[in-house]
Order: structure tokens, then sequence, then C-alpha cells
């Protein structure tokens, strides 16, 4: 039987933000890169504001009055432009955690509002980070952001809506979730940049369109080694970072049979970074 909430959230949505105030606070104001006219990326996103809408929006979605909706039309529409061309792109994999426990211990209907949930309100924040998504894979988001204009401001984008979206997770989902004394949720993350091949799975305009590259490949297995709300990066990422940024990293160590990728220009093994926040 799925236990009531202990809480209305709403009635206690003042505590919450004061709760998470301190680690929203240290992503508001963060302005990465510099502006253009094909990205705007310099623009301040309010996380306090993403927590807040993710609260209101899941807490209906579990009294059953709100209900999620997905579309990929938005990347789908940017890649269309681009098929059968090579472009460079920020690739970013978000997987959740905690997704497999919960489909022991809830009600199908509860276990799918909750994971859809988590997509839609990761998407949410990617798409105010001026990224894509690409498609949803199980219970993971991959997602990309265009550096055919400004690779430092990709980049930079691509961390700073890293961070948002575990914030979200931990300041927004899971205060939710605790009420109704659910599991709560992790997410871990992972990115790299390069140059993609776009490809187009038929010959409309209304036909799937994928990634493909040994950017993807990266991305995707630094994502396996990443820790719970945790966020790595490739060495390519890294270099673009602004140094306030940058110092925020720490260069992970490996073993052989972990990690065997390598650098595409010195193909030397391929460093990777891990974002720590009290640095």
């Amino acid at each position: 039987m799925v236990p009531e909430a202990k809480d209305d959230p709403k009635e206690s949505k003042k505590d919450k933000a004061d709760s998470s105030d301190s680690a929203s606070k240290s992503l508001v104001g963060m302005i990465m890169g510099n502006s253009s006219a094909e990205d705007n990326s310099a623009v301040v996103v309010d996380t306090e504001t993403l927590v807040a809408q993710t609260q209101d929006r899941l807490w209906r979605a579990l009294k059953r009055r709100y209900q999620y909706d997905s579309s990929l039309k938005l990347g789908q529409e940017y890649l269309l432009s681009h098929v059968s061309s090579k472009i460079p792109l920020v690739i970013m994999y978000a997987d959740l955690l905690g997704s497999t426990n919960m489909s022991m211990t809830l009600p199908v209907d509860k276990l799918v509002t909750i994971i859809r949930a988590f997509t839609q309100e990761m998407s949410s924040v990617i798409e105010s980070h001026h990224g894509y998504v690409l498609k949803y894979v199980g219970d993971a988001v991959i997602a990309f952001f265009p550096a055919s204009y400004n690779r430092l401001s990709a980049c930079d984008r691509a961390v700073q809506c890293a961070r948002s979206m575990i914030t979200v997770v931990k300041n927004g989902i899971n205060p939710i979730l605790n009420q109704y004394d659910y599991p709560e949720l992790g997410v871990k993350i992972g990115m790299d940049i390069g140059d993609n091949v776009i490809v187009q799975y038929g010959h409309d305009k209304s036909s799937p369109i994928d990634i493909l590259g040994y950017c993807m490949n990266v991305a995707a297995k630094i994502t396996s080694l990443t820790g719970p709300n945790r966020i790595l990066i490739g060495q390519d990422v890294y270099d673009m970072l602004h140094p306030s940024v940058k110092s925020k990293f720490k260069e992970m160590k490996f073993g052989a049979e972990e990690w065997k990728y390598r650098d595409r220009v010195t193909d030397k093994i391929y460093r990777v970074y891990a974002l720590v926040e009290n640095k």
C-alpha cells in the first residue's frame, strides 16, 4: 500500500527553499563564457526557481493532478540542419540512481511517475542552459550542447547545467519523495566534447536523427565510472573551462582495466576530472 504524504509540500515550501538556499545560491548568478548571437550564453540561471518548479510539478504529479509530457522535438530540429555532417558538441549523459530499489518497493504507477519526473525535470534544466535532449535510454538522459560557435561557452554551460541538475535532484525531487517515504534518487553525470557525425535513419524530415562519434563513447564510459551525485568530465572539456571553474576539478586515476581511452591528438591516456564542490 502506498503511504500517504506526511505533510502537504506546498505548506512547507518556504522551509524547503530555506534548506536548499546555500546549495542553490552557489550556482545562481554564475555567468559562463562570452555572449553570442548563436547561444546567448551570458545567461543567469536561477537554480532556486528550478528547484521550486520541480517540487510543485512532482507534488502535483504524485497527487495525479499533473502529467509529465516528453518531446525530443527541439533537439531533432536542431540536428536536422546538420544531417550528414560533422559538428562539435558537448555530449552529456545523466544516469538515474535508485530506480532498481524503487522497482522492487513501489507500485508500477508510482514508479513510472517518478521516472518520468526525473527525465523531464532533467530535460527542463538542460533546456534552461541552452542544451538539447537527444534521447532517453531507460532511466538515463542523453543531451548535447552545440559548440560550433564557442567551445568555451558550451563547456562552461554544460558544467553549470550538470551542477544544477544535481541540485534539482537533491533539493527539488528528494524532499518531495521524502514526504511519501519513497527512496531518494541520485544522479551521475559524465561529459566530453568532440566532433560528432549527425545521422538520420530515413529520407524524410520526420525520420529519427542520432549522433555518432568517439565523443559519445567516451562520455558514456566516463558516466559509468562516476559516483552518486558526482560529475566527471573529459580532458577536452576541462581545458575549455574558465580558471575559476577549472580549479574546482581534480584529476581522477583509474586502473588500466577501468580506463583505456586515449587522447585523439597525443595518443596518450585521456585524462578525466571530477568536480569537487568544496574546493
